[in-house]
C-alpha cells in the first residue's frame, strides 16, 4: 500500500524466548509507591490511581546510550516493573486481570523534572515532561508463562554502581491486577500495551555520562548510558 509520507517502523521489545513484542500504547501509573508519593510531596492514601502515557517510539533498548534530552536541567530516573498486556479486555474484573498479562520487564521512566514541574504549577499537561524521545527504556520482557506472576520481589536502580532506589514489588499501593482493572474501566487494553507500574523513592537527576544499571528480582536487568 502507498501512503502520502513514509510509514512509521513498528517498534518493538526483544522477548526472551520468543518473539518480538510489538508496542501500541504505553501507559503509565503514577505515584504507586507511599515512599515515592511522599518524597514528591503527596498523599500516599489509597486513592484511585492516575496514569498518563508515552509514544510508542519512546522505547529505548537495553545497552542504549539515551541522548541527554533537550530542554532540560533536570533529567530524572524512575525505576519500575513494566507489564506487557498479551490479551484484549475492558472492564477487566480484578480476579480476571493477570490472565491478561503477557510478561514482565524492567522499565525506566525518565522525565524532565523541571518541565513536568512547571506543568504541575500551571495546572497544564505533563507530555512534555513524561513522553519525550528515548524516554522509556526497557529491558528484554519475559514470558509470564516462564517467570509467573511478579508479586513480590526488589526493585533497584544502581548509578555509576550506586544504589539510588530500593524497594520490593509488594510495596505497590495499587496491585499489578488492580492497575489493570482500572485502566481497563477507562481504556479498552489490547495485545502490545506496556503498563509502567510506578517507582519507589529515591528519584534524582542524572547527568552526562552516568550510566544506569535497573532491576527487578527474576527479570533481565536494563542498562543504558546517557549521552
Amino acid at each position: 500500500m502507498a501512503y502520502a509520507v513514509p510509514a512509521p517502523a513498528l517498534v518493538t521489545v526483544p522477548v526472551v524466548g520468543g518473539d518480538p513484542f510489538p508496542v501500541r500504547r504505553i501507559y503509565c501509573v503514577g505515584r504507586n509507591y507511599a515512599a515515592h508519593a511522599r518524597e514528591m510531596g503527596s498523599n500516599p492514601d489509597r486513592e484511585p490511581p492516575f496514569f498518563f502515557m508515552k509514544p510508542a517510539d519512546a522505547i529505548l533498548a537495553t545497552g542504549s546510550t539515551m541522548a541527554y534530552p533537550p530542554q532540560t536541567k533536570d533529567l530524572h530516573h524512575e525505576i519500575e516493573l513494566v507489564v506487557a498486556i498479551g490479551k484484549q479486555g475492558k472492564d477487566i474484573p480484578v480476579a480476571e486481570a493477570l490472565d491478561h498479562v503477557y510478561g514482565y520487564a524492567v522499565g525506566l521512566d525518565m522525565t524532565r523534572r523541571d518541565l513536568q514541574n512547571e506543568a504541575k504549577k500551571t495546572g497544564r499537561p505533563w507530555e512534555m515532561g513524561k513522553g519525550f524521545d528515548q524516554s522509556a527504556p526497557i529491558a528484554p520482557i519475559h514470558k509470564a508463562a516462564d517467570v509467573g506472576h511478579l508479586a513480590k520481589g526488589a526493585i533497584w536502580l544502581k548509578v555509576n554502581g550506586e544504589i539510588r532506589q530500593q524497594g520490593d514489588i509488594a510495596d505497590l499501593i495499587w496491585s499489578v491486577a488492580e492497575s489493570i482493572s482500572y485502566l481497563s474501566a477507562l481504556m479498552e487494553l489490547h495485545p502490545g500495551d506496556l503498563i509502567y507500574s510506578g517507582t519507589p523513592e529515591g528519584v534524582a537527576a542524572v547527568t552526562h555520562g552516568d550510566k544506569l544499571l535497573g532491576h527487578v528480582d527474576g527479570l533481565s536487568d536494563l542498562a543504558i548510558t546517557i549521552g
